[in-house]
């Protein structure tokens, strides 16, 4: 009724992105103290600002390994350095590189909830993902009769009350990694468009501008659910996992110039 769980892989020799491919990793966000210094070495000076504006070390521990981690695949994707990567955001908060000519191509997102990361890259298509953990004990009927459709709200109706709260958050996923594609953050209501809380359901959207997108939810581990929303309907995805304990054989690669740089005639087959 729900997603499946998805098998995933080791991470490949090399990293290559296939125009008609989304990549999406899972990454856990404790590494052990070696790592997380070698993670926490690749931020930029405004990274390290905004991690010691958290309260609490947890959180700051997350946004360090997470970002390092991002800088560690887009560094493996790009084959640069990951501390030379300029990471800006946009009008409402969705990072991106800043462009040069050799990587105008690269799209990335990411989500984590907990202490587990994903992160989706694509070549030349805007894309969005989210990840939630399941929490029964969450106030979801308040929240879906404010910001679900009157569509989702009769499918989450129908759903037997133990199958109701991954129902829940199989659509809010849906729906996070759709505004998120789109660059819109919260600008755009979450009721004026549709997605479902079951599987079955078509893989477009059901929005103004349903045709340009498609919607991929799954699950990425024991009481989680996530979804991938990408421009297109002509990409498969492809799963790897990136395992502690840190430093990730990224490094290594990264370093031995293992990295394959994609040609401007590959990235211009996307566009």
């Amino acid at each position: 009724m729900f997603p499946e769980p998805v098998v995933w892989s080791p991470p490949p020799a090399n990293f290559n992105l296939s125009p008609d491919e989304v990549h999406v990793w899972r990454a856990s966000l404790v590494p052990d103290k070696e790592g997380f210094a070698g993670l926490e070495a690749l931020l930029a000076p405004q990274e390290r600002l905004r991690a010691n504006q958290f309260a609490f070390a947890t959180d700051r521990g997350r946004f360090i390994a997470g970002r390092g981690i991002l800088r560690q695949l887009l560094g493996a994707y790009l084959g640069q350095p990951p501390e030379e990567l300029i990471l800006e955001y946009g009008l409402h908060g969705k990072p991106v590189l800043r462009t040069k000519a050799g990587y105008w191509w690269m799209r990335f997102n990411l989500s984590h909830a907990q202490n587990v990361a994903l992160y989706a890259f694509a070549r030349g298509r805007e894309l969005g993902i989210d990840l939630e953990r399941i929490q029964p004990e969450f106030p979801g009927h308040e929240v879906a009769e404010h910001f679900f459709s009157a569509g989702e709200l009769s499918e989450l109706r129908d759903l037997p009350t133990e199958m109701w709260a991954q129902g829940f958050f199989t659509c809010w996923t849906s729906k996070e990694a759709y505004l998120k594609a789109c660059g819109y953050g919260l600008t755009l209501p979450l009721n004026s468009f549709d997605t479902s809380p079951v599987a079955g359901f078509p893989r477009e959207l059901r929005s103004a501008d349903h045709r340009k997108w498609r919607l991929y939810p799954f699950e990425p581990a024991p009481g989680f659910v996530a979804a991938v929303v990408a421009e297109g309907v002509d990409w498969r995805v492809r799963h790897f996992d990136l395992s502690a304990p840190f430093p990730s054989p990224l490094m290594c690669i990264a370093a031995a110039g293992q990295t394959t740089r994609p040609s401007v005639e590959s990235a211009g087959a996307n566009v």
